[in-house]
């Protein structure tokens, strides 16, 4: 007969193969999602946010969510305090257009893009010499008031270190309704399949593994506060200032929702305007 000291160690040892199944079943999980983050991010980095998260971070049942929570302490989210000021009143545009604006910025000069966010200014240089496509559009949507008010919808810290804004949708699926074209792909700064620090690229829609989705940015784009680990399918149009570079890193210091490297900023980054000037 078993005792009930038996049948208490026994459902212990029962509990604790179960924990240990968990924690083995989220560190899989954890490597999948680094080598997808590493392999396909012509979709993470894009605007198709959501296929993404439905195949990699949903959870498939409940254990499953609980195992994750489990695996380690740093699958919590973070509770680092918000490091950034209230928004300004205002509300963001609903602007569509049908095409691409003419291109009017003069192709040998440097433009500034200056995001005037909560959190503090961050000054972008663009040479139109080398993305005038992307500048333009860029140029054209600022004058609109198109990124005023927009909320900064995503932050990665795992694997590739990024802050992406220019959805007015704030979800990752939003655009200005028109598409332009890749540019500056060869730009030297690539080497070695890294984007830097400081670099400011593209979003778009390419999937590195079906080679689709060619010319498909529209307003999103991504601030590098850490090199990353990228293939150059991404626009690169703008350098960061060492002044923006520090407000960059503060919104990074405070993390991410789901503390998986990648969720919703802690810190609510919101464009409060957005300006272009020829340099």
């Amino acid at each position: 007969m078993v005792t009930q000291e038996q049948r208490r160690r026994q459902l212990a040892r029962e509990k604790f193969l179960r924990q240990q199944q968990r924690r083995t079943s989220a560190r899989r999980k954890a490597r999948a999602r680094n080598a997808v983050i590493a392999s396909v991010l012509g979709v993470v980095v894009v605007g198709s946010v959501v296929s993404y998260a439905t195949g990699v971070f949903k959870q498939d049942d409940d254990d499953k969510s609980n195992a994750a929570a489990e695996a380690t302490p740093s699958a919590s989210p973070s509770k680092a305090p918000d490091p950034c000021d209230k928004a300004a009143a205002g509300k963001v545009k609903k602007l569509s257009y049908k095409k691409e604006p003419a291109l009017t910025v003069d192709k040998s000069a440097d433009y500034t893009m200056k995001l005037q966010t909560t959190c503090g200014t961050i000054d972008i240089d663009m040479p139109a010499s080398k993305a005038p496509h992307t500048v333009n559009s860029f140029n054209f949507l600022a004058g609109k008031g198109y990124l005023d008010h927009t909320k900064c919808h995503r932050l990665t810290t795992n694997g590739i270190y990024v802050l992406q804004c220019g959805d007015p949708q704030g979800t990752g699926m939003g655009g200005p309704g028109y598409t332009i074209p890749d540019e500056n792909l060869k730009d030297k700064r690539l080497k070695g399949g890294v984007y830097p620090a400081g670099t400011v690229a593209m979003a778009n829609q390419y999937n590195a593994q079906t080679k689709e989705g060619r010319d498909t940015g529209g307003s999103q784009f991504f601030l590098v506060y850490q090199d990353s680990q990228l293939p150059a399918n991404y626009t690169p149009f703008g350098t960061i200032s060492d002044a923006g570079m520090k407000v960059l890193k503060k919104i990074a210091g405070a993390g991410e929702s789901t503390g998986q490297g990648d969720g919703t900023p802690n810190a609510t980054v919101v464009i409060d305007k957005a300006t272009v000037t020829k340099s």
